[in-house]
C-alpha cells in the first residue's frame, strides 16, 4: 500500500520484504479499511473473535483478557466468551492508569458515531464510549497512554495532554504499532525502518541502533517485550535500548501485552488468529492462556 500511512492489519495479511541477502526487511503493513458495509456475519458471543485484532487489555490482578477487534471488544477469559459494549471496528486502542480505555477507529452496524471515531473513551469497561476529539478526522491506528497524556498516529504521529486538544510531532515516524505505560514517559513505535524510542511522551524520538525488526511491543515498569512478524519474542531489561532473544509464539502476532513479575521476569500475553498465548518466563515458553485461565 502507498505512503504516507502504515495501517494495522490482520497478521495473515502482514507479509515481509526482502529479507535476503542479510538485509533487514520492511513490514508490509495492510489495514482493514473502512468497512463499505456491515459486517454479514458477526462472531458469535461464545467463538474466539473471527475479527482482525488490533489491541489487547489485560488486568494482571484477574488475569482478564479483553481483545479490541474488528467487530468490537470480547472478553475471551469468561466462558462462553462474551461480546462489551457496541460494535465499533476498534483500530486503535490503549488502556490508562485508571482503567479507562481510549480507542478509535470505524462505527460498526448500529453505532450512531462519526466514521471515523477520532478518539473516544471508554470508563466503564467498554461498554459505552463517549467521543472526545477529532471526529470525523482522525483514524488513529495507533494509540499509547503515558503518565502525561496521548501519543497516537493517524498518518501523522500527534501528542495529547487531555484527550481533547492535539499536537503534531515534528518528526517523520511513521507508526505501525505504540506502546507506554501510564506510570511513565518512555514509548516505543515500531516502523518498517526499525524500532524508534521516545523518553518525552512521544515529543522527540530517536531510532534504536541494533534492535530486532519488532511489529508488537509492550511495556511494564521499566523493562519491555516484542515480536517479531514471524512470532519470535524479544525482551529488553531497560524499557527497549537493548534486547534479548527468547522463545517463539505459535500463530501469527496480532496483538501483545506484558506484566512485571519480578526483577527479572516478564509475563507476556500474545494474542494470534485463534487463541491467546501467555508466558510467565519472559517468552521463553507459552501455553493457552484461555485454557489455563478457566481451569
Amino acid at each position: 500500500m502507498s505512503r504516507p500511512y502504515p495501517h494495522f492489519t490482520h497478521p495473515e495479511t502482514v507479509r515481509t520484504k526482502a529479507l535476503a541477502a542479510g538485509a533487514a526487511g520492511a513490514l508490509l503493513l495492510t489495514s482493514c479499511s473502512p468497512p463499505a458495509a456491515p459486517p454479514t456475519e458477526a462472531p458469535t458471543a461464545t467463538s474466539y473473535p473471527s475479527g482482525h485484532i488490533h489491541g489487547m487489555s489485560v488486568d494482571p490482578a484477574t488475569n482478564q483478557v479483553l481483545l479490541a477487534t474488528h467487530d468490537g471488544l470480547f472478553n475471551i477469559s469468561t466462558s462462553p466468551i462474551s461480546k462489551i459494549g457496541p460494535t465499533i471496528d476498534l483500530m486503535g486502542f490503549t488502556t490508562t492508569a485508571n482503567g479507562d480505555f481510549y480507542a478509535s477507529g470505524h462505527p460498526g452496524q448500529g453505532t450512531d458515531l462519526p466514521d471515523p471515531v477520532g478518539l473516544i473513551r471508554s470508563t466503564d469497561g467498554g461498554q459505552t464510549w463517549q467521543p472526545l476529539s477529532r471526529q470525523g478526522e482522525s483514524d488513529f491506528h495507533a494509540l499509547a497512554a503515558t503518565d502525561s497524556g496521548i501519543v497516537g498516529y493517524d498518518g501523522q504521529l500527534r501528542t495529547s495532554e487531555d484527550g481533547t486538544s492535539w499536537g503534531a510531532v515534528n518528526m517523520s515516524v511513521p507508526a505501525f504499532n505504540l506502546a507506554a505505560t501510564p506510570r511513565d514517559s518512555v514509548v516505543l513505535a515500531t516502523t518498517e525502518e526499525g524500532l524508534q524510542r521516545s523518553t518525552d511522551d512521544g515529543r522527540t524520538w530517536s531510532a534504536v541502533p541494533g534492535a530486532p525488526l519488532l511489529m508488537l511491543t509492550a511495556l511494564s515498569e521499566g523493562k519491555a517485550t516484542g515480536i517479531t512478524p514471524e512470532g519470535v519474542v524479544y525482551t529488553s531489561g531497560n524499557a527497549g535500548v537493548t534486547w534479548v532473544e527468547r522463545g517463539a509464539v505459535p500463530g501469527e502476532p496480532a496483538a501483545i501485552a506484558a506484566h512485571t513479575l519480578d526483577d527479572t521476569t516478564l509475563r507476556i500475553w500474545v494474542a494470534t488468529g485463534d487463541s491467546v498465548q501467555v508466558s510467565n518466563d519472559n517468552g521463553q515458553t507459552f501455553t493457552d492462556a484461555r485454557s489455563n485461565h478457566l481451569k
